[in-house]
């Protein structure tokens, strides 16, 4: 006899849900705190930018509320997702973006030019404040990057 299928948890159902950028652009420290707040109804389903409307519905669906559009005043949606790459002239090796990369999209050595792994980057954003000398720019996904 197979055992039987259960059906995960609200928060791991929502979190299922989210673009898992990290980005913060809903106001949490990232997508898992975003889907706990909603799960104890603390959060709306429409803070999530990079998700757009598609994924407010879907988060909207998920909870058996209303749908709302994404609120637009935290962000932009971009379809597909930016990613961050790395001006390598510029690059002094200081490791800050490293520090700030959410999802380890970006690798490299103390004084040595970093580089980020295009598949693994969520278009966040976070790594652009944190270069000191603005070598980082967030640029359209090759077509040969992404993922079906």
């Amino acid at each position: 006899m197979a055992p039987a299928a259960t059906t995960p948890p609200l928060v791991e159902r929502l979190d299922r849900l989210l673009p898992q950028t990290q980005c913060g652009q809903c106001g949490f420290d990232g997508c898992r705190p975003y889907a706990e707040a909603m799960a104890a109804g603390t959060a709306g389903v429409e803070r999530c930018p990079p998700g757009g409307d598609a994924g407010a519905r879907a988060l909207a669906r998920c909870l058996g509320v209303d749908a709302r559009p994404y609120d637009r005043t935290r962000g932009t949606f971009q379809d597909p997702a930016p990613v961050a790459v790395v001006v390598e002239a510029d690059c002094i090796g200081c490791t800050k973006c490293i520090q700030a990369c959410p999802v380890d999209a970006i690798i490299g050595a103390s004084k040595l030019m970093h580089v980020v792994i295009e598949p693994l980057c969520t278009g966040c954003g976070l790594c652009l404040p944190a270069c000191p000398v603005d070598c980082i720019e967030l640029v359209p996904p090759r077509a040969d990057a992404l993922v079906p």
